[in-house]
């Protein structure tokens, strides 16, 4: 592929990190909602350095450490590369101190945590977190922590997983892999339900964090193309006053929500307040390890492509 050329209003970044999502490889077998024209190069964040202008921008930012969330651009792709030219009003500084990997975990996964946590605030509530070794989850727990929640149970897929979500400040953790998972929940959790459940997964663990859900609870519900809830499971929940939040991020991010949950994430990480974690760095030639390695749930936190 040719290096782009910066448009006006434009900045070439040379990626230093590209992350990797589990849509991706749902987009990649065309299992994902939407399916993109073909041929095309994946990836919608990056983070890198700014190394050339188009026309009007200004000149400052030449040389400055950025991070960039395509997706938010309205780029569906292109990430998966050496290069991005990309309108410099989505390349966000990196504050100092802030690895490249970092950010870039920041982007997609850590404003689907924050966004979730702003949408359904889990004040004074025991909430259920789903994936919580995923990159999604591992910020998600911490957050919900953060932000006021009574107990925070974890559900995951390994004993790794189950460790890494209470040293990231899980109150409870369950294997959601074993059969009895809901039962050994609710005798963890003093045979009390949950008041919220954050599901990022889909498919069948859906209807089962479902059967944790308190009367009056609020299932919130964000992985696009993987609801499998039925009409019968549906009427369940009116029946006990529950309620089905659906969340999709990028209706949410607006400019001004952009710029004020990429600032908060930042200053989070780059104080030490909250903990990215990285679940694996794989060459960008070897981008099918990458996915291979999300496909078989073998990777906690964040995978990255680097140069």
């Amino acid at each position: 592929m040719p290096t782009p050329v910066p448009a006006a209003g434009e900045v070439l970044v040379r990626v230093r990190a590209a992350g990797v999502n589990f849509f991706e490889t749902l987009v990649r077998q065309g299992r994902y909602a939407e399916a993109p024209e073909l041929p095309m190069v994946p990836g919608v964040e990056v983070a890198g350095v700014v190394e050339a202008l188009g026309d009007g921008v200004d000149p400052a930012l030449l040389g400055a450490r950025v991070a960039v969330p395509l997706f938010a651009a309205g780029r569906g792709s292109g990430g998966y590369a050496a290069y991005v030219a990309v309108d410099s009003a989505y390349a966000f500084p990196i504050p100092d101190g802030l690895s490249f990997e970092d950010a870039v975990a920041l982007l997609v996964q850590g404003l689907t945590a924050l966004f979730l946590i702003r949408r359904s605030p889990p004040k004074g509530k025991t909430v259920l977190v789903t994936a919580a070794g995923g990159g999604v989850g591992t910020l998600l727990v911490q957050l919900a922590r953060r932000a006021g929640a009574t107990r925070v149970v974890a559900a995951a897929g390994s004993d790794e997983k189950l460790a890494l979500a209470r040293k990231l400040g899980a109150d409870l953790a369950v294997d959601y892999t074993q059969p009895d998972w809901l039962h050994r929940l609710t005798r963890l959790n003093e045979s009390r339900s949950v008041d919220t459940v954050y599901e990022t997964v889909g498919g069948a663990l859906t209807c089962a964090a479902l059967e944790a859900l308190a009367p009056q609870g609020e299932l919130v519900f964000g992985a696009v193309g993987r609801f499998d809830l039925d009409k019968p499971q549906l009427e369940a929940m009116l029946l006990r006053n529950q309620s089905l939040k659906g969340f999709a991020l990028l209706p949410l991010l607006t400019p001004a929500e952009l710029a004020s949950g990429l600032s908060e994430l930042f200053a989070l990480a780059s104080t030490g307040e909250l903990t990215v974690v990285h679940g694996g760095r794989y060459p960008l030639d070897e981008a099918a390890q990458a996915h291979h390695a999300l496909e078989s749930r073998r990777t906690s936190g964040k995978v990255v492509l680097v140069p």
